[in-house]
């Protein structure tokens, strides 16, 4: 999962660390190859000492300190540690340029791929390190800041919401056709029983031949109730009807379809603003396809537009392999990618943890892997 762009990010890192470690290598370099006459070094130093005025020692501020000589000390001990400047503005130029093109041909959209760049900038320039670290640590740590300020915005606890609202919980699932809205239904039906939630399906997908047949499979597969009407029927009404049976009969969460559509369909449109006005649903989630790259994040931001979306969910993300959508959508939309589909299982849907995405981004996952094997 987005592995072409892990690789980048990973170049992104070396690049950085090849043009901002040699000026350090350089200077090593210069001081072990010009040899030093200890005579001359002794007889210019005692000369300067004895040209140069003595300078008074600052007096203590108070009781407590050490007097000042053991201060200047201290404050030259700490700068040590802290050890010398290694980033300049410089050193970030030609690799952030090349980073900007690799995020861009990886579908992340431009102004999140800016303000990517942004947060790198401000993490990096006039960065110091500390010995033990190098500085692909440090550049590795302000790109994962960077990236996880960007794909986090908006996000909540899903299953916290779930758990803390009033029951019957109505969600509605919106989207373009053929995204997968009906099987990420199906599978998110799954994610809840497993974690003690009842739902109820509704098939608001009313104009499309064989959508009831093909909810209904999910149901039964899943031994769950649909609710259904007779295709043109209203949409608002089966979802209606879906609440008020979820209400009878203590079902936790109603989970409904809706007809495929874009935010050009004025009447399809319509039909949305007509459910959320009739439902008041609890939460509108938009579904699309990762591997869809820069059209998803462009059908997010139009569907948040017309009709507000809660959060979205993401299909065949193990298909995609540049990661783009993931990236961008939350920053786009300022809503957040709530799961990822990962398979044609029921089982295949991973909450979206922004932390574990970026690690995984990073290679961290990678790390552990090999250490696991190391173990063996």
């Amino acid at each position: 999962m987005f592995d072409g762009l892990k690789d980048k990010l990973n170049s992104f890192k070396e690049n950085v660390e090849e043009e901002a470690e040699p000026v350090e290598a350089a200077e090593d370099a210069d001081a072990e190859t010009e040899p030093v006459d200890a005579e001359a070094v002794s007889g210019d130093a005692e000369s300067a000492e004895s040209e140069a005025e003595p300078e008074p020692e600052p007096e203590p501020e108070s009781d407590e300190d050490d007097g000042g000589s053991d201060r200047g000390l201290m404050e030259r001990a700490k700068l040590a540690a802290t050890g010398k400047e290694v980033i300049e503005e410089d050193d970030l130029e030609g690799p952030l340029e090349e980073l900007e093109l690799a995020l861009l041909s990886s579908d992340v959209e431009m102004s999140v791929a800016q303000e990517i760049l942004r947060g790198i900038r401000e993490n990096l320039i006039g960065e110091t390190r500390s010995k033990v670290k190098t500085t692909g640590l440090v550049v590795e740590e302000a790109l994962r800041d960077a990236l996880i300020d960007v794909i986090s915005v908006g996000q909540f606890d899903f299953e916290q919401r779930i758990a803390e609202a009033d029951k019957p919980v109505s969600i509605i699932f919106t989207g373009v056709n053929g995204v997968g809205k009906t099987t990420t239904i199906a599978k998110l039906s799954q994610w809840l029983d497993d974690r003690g939630y009842s739902t109820v399906l509704a098939n608001g997908d009313t104009y499309r031949a064989g959508a009831n047949e093909q909810l209904q499979q999910h149901a039964d597969t899943l031994d769950e109730r649909l609710i259904s009407h007779e295709q043109g029927s209203d949409p608002a009404a089966v979802i209606y009807d879906a609440v008020e049976y979820a209400e009878a009969n203590d079902v936790d969460v109603v989970l409904g379809d809706t007809a495929g559509r874009l935010h050009t369909s004025n009447d399809l449109m319509d039909q949305l603003e007509k459910i959320d006005r009739v439902i008041e649903p609890d939460m509108t989630i938009f579904v699309d396809e990762a591997v869809a790259g820069q059209d998803a994040v462009n059908r997010a931001r139009e569907f948040d537009d017309a009709a507000a979306i809660d959060g979205a969910v993401l299909t065949k993300a193990d298909a995609d392999p540049q990661g783009g959508a993931a990236i961008s959508i939350a920053q786009v939309t300022g809503k957040p990618i709530l799961f990822l589909g990962t398979g044609q299982d029921y089982d295949d849907l991973e909450p979206f943890d922004p932390e574990v995405i970026v690690d995984r981004l990073l290679g961290y996952d990678d790390e552990d892997a090999d250490a696991g094997e190391a173990a063996a």
